[in-house]
């Protein structure tokens, strides 16, 4: 992979500016009285909706933007964002709701708002033209181009008089040295194209369980082993790093990767990141300790935390991990899910105009209304003065609950009931307050991995509630955004869907549906899957190097056709979609996408072993085919109940299936047993003879 430093301008240039990353943002309420409007007043769009009345007379992304721009012979400003994100706010209040700022921006540029999270494939061009320029990024975002898309300049959060000069110097320098900029937009759309590309390796080999520990050698000297996570701030959970550790963890036994993960759960799910009253989780941390977030809560992350914390809980039976869960589930099932079964996107950071408002405590306040317990309260939750944030408390965990249960002669049971009912004497007070805005958008890939969470704690807790959420979910998938070719949207609100899926959509939503057999033994779930996976291999590979391109062959073409290949917050499209080939392949009998994924792997694993943290889904791909995995058949009436004695156990390398029918798949030919109950344990195809319990067959996997 290639990753190109492009310097910006002048020299000169450098010293006039200096932008800083940021999120967050309030959602506008529109009313009816506005003295200003622009082209956004019909989007669906929170984000996009929240500036339609800005007097910037901004235009949607699309042809009819560009093809203006291009008739006018303006530059373009390309400005991007989403709804959750506080320094947006800040940048739309300072400039974009300013009339001198707009009055400026309408004459000499065609301005252009983008929604990151409907249009990340906008959103990774312009975002790499930063990273080339700065070698840092952020949002909001905010390129300069051409009329043809080309970017000549790129940065994030500008203060008003700092985006004013910025402007002024590109609509000076157009007027003097066009060939300047012509020459920048060349460098930098090269660049762009470059970065992460991946060659095709051949003769892909075997991979050696050693390279996993290579791989761990390297990577825990990145871990924080006193405060979980990774070293220094912010700090983000990045779940997919740690549902690998589990895998790695139960291959190995290493006790630094056990440490790692029981240390970052626990850390997060004690620290202001999670909200102890509402549950669910913030985007990250500003600090080392967990204490104190960014305060918006994204359906991604929440999706993954609760896979993390259900799949963790099978190893340790840890409590906590399992009140995370219920929490997390309770707070998305009550704000976050459609009438329809589709789950939202976020909740802002901001309320009332300020940051964490909906969240914090006055300590008075809670003397009031906790009464009698406010002092063993404020021990629990480390609420005094010298750990206030902005004057208020958050609150978050310092001191283990045994710890302060000791302290205060109370049994640990005892402590827990008290502070449950704490936190039932603040809960209505706290939904009396102005609520943070809710992005009421609805993402396929999002809810794929909400999707999944749902699974995941189904199989671990057997609430029927779970199971009923998700199979709602995957309805909804299949009918309002999965068209008779295979084809996906990516995205609904309002019963409308306006954007073509891009192959995160396609490859997360692939890998719920396999979960979702798991626990269902419909083979629905697995066809569908497999119809989704026909239509990527048709309209997304790339035949040169075997991996997929970002976008389908049939999207409007942007000035590069990107891959994404990094794993971040959320894995990258490509290792979900590898995974998606490696597990239907088994499934289905399919060799060519066995295959695939191998070669998939093989391009990137020099990568996976020097950058675990990554990779870390790649990283679980490379276990899973250095581990070949088991194929597990449980047959008979009383699987469900087989079933949920298999899933009191961490079991990362199985696949399961089964039922009461043999139903089309070849792995189930000839299993069932009349009146019986049977379990078979396969690898590659080959069975061992059938036992009836799952101490039987879990000994003949060991």
């Amino acid at each position: 992979m290639k990753s190109i430093f492009i310097p910006v301008l002048s020299a000169a240039f450098l010293l006039l500016v200096a932008a800083t990353c940021g999120r967050g943002s309030q959602l506008a309420e529109a009313g009816d009285d506005h003295k200003y409007s622009n082209a956004l007043v019909n989007e669906s769009s929170p984000y996009l909706l929240q500036h339609a009345y800005n007097p910037v007379n901004w235009h949607p992304w699309g042809e009819e933007a560009l093809k203006k721009a291009e008739e006018e012979n303006k530059m373009l400003i390309i400005s991007v964002g989403y709804a959750a994100c506080h320094w947006c706010h800040v940048m739309e209040h300072e400039s974009f709701e300013d009339t001198v700022v707009a009055a400026l921006m309408n004459k000499h540029f065609l301005p252009i708002k983008v929604d990151r999270e409907e249009r990340p494939d906008v959103d990774q061009i312009y975002m790499d033209a930063c990273h080339l320029m700065n070698q840092r990024g952020g949002w909001p975002l905010n390129a300069l181009a051409l009329p043809d898309g080309r970017p000549f300049y790129a940065g994030t959060y500008y203060p008003k008089d700092k985006w004013l000069e910025v402007l002024n110097y590109f609509i000076k320098l157009k007027e003097e040295d066009y060939a300047q900029l012509e020459e920048q937009a060349a460098k930098v759309t090269e660049g762009i194209a470059e970065i992460e590309t991946i060659p095709f390796k051949s003769d892909p080999q075997a991979i050696n369980p050693n390279e996993l520990n290579t791989q761990f050698n390297k990577w825990i000297g990145r871990i924080d082993l006193a405060d979980g996570g990774r070293q220094g701030a912010p700090k983000f959970p990045m779940p997919s790093n740690y549902l690998y550790l589990l895998k790695y963890f139960h291959l190995t036994e290493n006790q630094k990767a056990l440490q790692a993960i029981e240390l970052t759960l626990e850390k997060m799910a004690r620290g202001g990141i999670y909200d102890h009253l509402g549950g669910g989780f913030a985007r990250y941390s500003t600090d080392a300790q967990w204490k104190v977030p960014h305060f918006e809560k994204m359906t991604y992350d929440n999706g993954q935390l609760v896979s993390l914390y259900a799949q963790a809980y099978r190893l340790n039976k840890n409590p906590l991990y399992r009140r995370v869960v219920e929490e997390s589930l309770a707070y998305v099932k009550r704000e976050m899910t459609s009438p329809e079964g589709g789950f939202y996107s976020s909740l802002d950071a901001d309320s009332e105009g300020e940051e964490g408002k909906f969240y914090v405590w006055d300590e008075a306040l809670l003397d009031s209304l906790i009464g009698e317990d406010a002092d063993l309260f404020k021990q629990y939750y480390t609420v005094k003065k010298s750990t206030q944030w902005e004057h208020s408390n958050i609150l978050y965990v310092t001191k283990s609950p045994e710890t302060i249960a000791r302290k205060n002669d109370l049994t640990l049971e005892e402590l827990e009931i008290k502070m449950a009912a704490g936190r039932e004497k603040l809960w209505p007070t706290r939904e009396t307050r102005i609520r943070p805005g809710l992005d009421d958008k609805i993402l396929t890939s999002w809810n794929a991995l909400m999707l999944r969470g749902y699974v995941d704690a189904f199989r671990s807790f057997r609430n029927p509630e779970y199971l009923q959420m998700a199979l709602k979910n995957a309805a909804f998938i299949v009918d309002k955004q999965m068209q008779s070719d295979g084809r996906l949207n990516r995205n609904y609100k309002d019963g409308r869907s306006s954007i073509n899926g891009f192959l995160d959509d396609y490859a997360l939503t692939i890998e719920a549906f396999i979960e979702l057999y798991q626990v269902t033994f419909d083979e629905n779930w697995l066809m569908k899957a497999d119809k989704l996976m026909s239509y990527v291999l048709e309209h997304f590979s790339d035949e040169e190097t075997k991996m997929f391109f970002y976008t389908s062959d049939i999207d409007k073409k942007l000035i590069a056709r990107k891959m994404e290949i990094s794993d971040n917050v959320i894995p990258s499209s490509n290792s979900s979609l590898a995974m998606g080939l490696l597990k239907l392949g088994t499934y289905l009998y399919k060799e060519d996408y066995i295959d695939r994924s191998k070669q998939m792997m093989h391009n990137v694993k020099e990568d996976v072993v020097n950058n675990g943290p990554f990779y870390s889904n790649w990283s679980s791909l490379m276990y899973h085919l250095s581990v070949p995995m088991y194929e597990v058949a449980v047959m008979g009436e009383d699987w469900e109940v087989l079933m949920q004695e298999y899933d009191q156990e961490f079991h990362p390398n199985v696949l399961f299936m089964g039922g009461t029918k043999e139903g089309s798949l070849k792995l189930l030919e000839f299993k069932l047993i009349p009146d019986a109950n049977t379990i078979y344990v396969c690898q590659n195809k080959a069975c061992k003879l059938p036992v009836k319990s799952v101490k039987e067959a879990r000994q003949l996997m060991q």
